[in-house]
């Protein structure tokens, strides 16, 4: 289904704008975790808090490497740790969420999940003590719900043609979003106010950006799901949008009406799960990356050269999404990604320079501008209007599942095995996701308006 021009822009301008709220509001907590955890373990320093028990676990963790991991690095895989936990939780609701899109409509569900949102960003305001501040991310981890809703938008009110493009604008508000976000959340986390809470300013002006988020959409986003929405299709009559109405419906009745798929969605899922697993993975391990290569080399500090790298990322990404991956066809630009993040693996299990870091940062930005908006492109091909939340919905969970273990697993083997080993098995998996993606995916047919 594709809505008349003007509603369809106007429905995007309201989703991108609504993206770029979350996000940056998303993203002020990011820089801020090892501030805040080490915080959280100052205010309550008995043996027997929860923080301090977690350490525990960590503590016997870290000493079953091979080599030692020096203790400054505790807050470092702990805040790794809670960001699985997040994807996990992501992993689960899901497909619960893309399935109520389906069935109550995607405003509706959106809206339900912004209340959950709200409620998270609440609970960091209140967070004076770790377990508060552990329920936020439980609650927000169980109540994300807009980038995987946008998706399911999109695919709702464009057309096959230019699906892709609208697409990659969800993609660019991610990287516009992690460009300035967390500089934001940084800058807000040195004004403190209240001092049993020093973190207070940025979590009210998070909360401040979601009360606005979901104040606009409740008043500008209209119901997209094609069996919920009012908006007109695309050069019809109203006489003609209740005719194609009543073969929609005809259609869902017949048992014969089953969409064929070009790439099947269990090999999509597959695929996102198999390529977020390492990519996941080295994200995460850029820190370490930095702090054992560059320690006594550089004057920068590693916190600084991570800043300006993933600064660096964020507006190639951002620039490739808003011009050039537009014009590409998804499986093109899932194709590039997955090459360019294969040869950014084996370029960081051999540097030596801060030149080759930046060298490994850009084709890590042409994979974060292509692979993820891609392969939801595919998928949004692969389903009808009737489950569509849904089939995206099991996409996306399949994919935090893999967000959720890929750190966990890249990090042993980095502190096991060695910087080398590490990221040359992380080129290698890449490689076979490679083959998955060449041997197996397939362009699906773009049907124009005339077809």
């Amino acid at each position: 289904m594709a809505i008349a021009g003007a509603q369809r822009k106007q429905v995007l301008k309201v989703l991108m704008i609504s993206l770029l709220l979350d996000l940056i509001s998303f993203t002020f907590i990011l820089p801020l975790f090892p501030s805040l955890l080490s915080f959280y373990r100052a205010q309550d320093p008995s043996p027997d808090s929860l923080l301090n028990r977690i350490f525990h676990y960590l503590n016997a963790y870290k000493n079953s490497f091979a080599r030692p991991i020096d203790s400054r690095y505790d807050i470092v895989l702990l805040g790794g740790a809670l960001g699985s936990l997040f994807s996990l939780l992501q992993a689960v609701v899901a497909p619960v969420i893309g399935h109520l899109s389906d069935t109550h409509g995607r405003r509706r569900t959106l809206l339900w999940a912004m209340i959950g949102n709200l409620l998270s960003v609440t609970l960091w305001v209140s967070a004076t003590d770790f377990r508060t501040f552990l329920a936020s991310r439980v609650v927000g981890g169980l109540s994300e719900a807009n980038v995987q809703l946008a998706n399911a938008i999109v695919a709702d009110v464009t057309d096959e043609a230019h699906r892709g493009a609208s697409m990659a604008l969800v993609g660019a508000c991610f990287s516009v979003a992690f460009t300035f976000g967390p500089l934001l959340g940084a800058g807000l986390s040195s004004i403190e106010i209240v001092a049993a809470n020093p973190f207070i300013t940025a979590a009210l002006m998070s909360l401040v950006l979601i009360f606005a988020e979901t104040v606009y959409l409740w008043a500008c986003l209209p119901e997209t799901h094609p069996r919920l929405t009012t908006l007109k299709q695309e050069t019809e009559t109203e006489n003609e949008n209740e005719e194609s109405a009543k073969k929609t419906a005809a259609k869902k009745e017949s048992p014969s009406a089953q969409k064929p798929h070009t790439n099947n969605p269990a090999i999509l899922n597959a695929i996102h799960f198999l390529f977020l697993l390492p990519f996941s993975g080295l994200e995460f391990s850029l820190p370490f990356l930095t702090a054992t290569l560059y320690a006594g080399t550089t004057t920068a500090s590693p916190a600084a050269l991570n800043g300006r790298l993933l600064s660096m990322m964020g507006l190639i990404a951002s620039l490739l999404q808003g011009t050039l991956v537009r014009r590409l066809p998804p499986l093109v630009t899932v194709r590039a990604g997955v090459v360019a993040c294969a040869m950014s693996f084996f370029c960081l299990a051999r540097i030596s320079s801060v030149s080759g870091l930046y060298a490994a940062g850009a084709m890590l930005a042409i994979t974060t501008a292509t692979v993820v908006t891609g392969l939801n492109s595919l998928g949004s091909f692969e389903a009808r209007d009737a489950n569509r939340g849904a089939v995206m919905g099991r996409l996306r969970g399949w994919g935090q599942a893999g967000r959720a273990t890929g750190p966990i697993l890249f990090c042993t083997l980095f502190w096991w095995a060695g910087r080398e080993a590490a990221f040359t098995v992380g080129g290698v998996a890449m490689c076979i996701v490679a083959v998955g993606v060449f041997g197996f995916l397939k362009s699906p047919h773009i049907h124009s308006k005339t077809e």
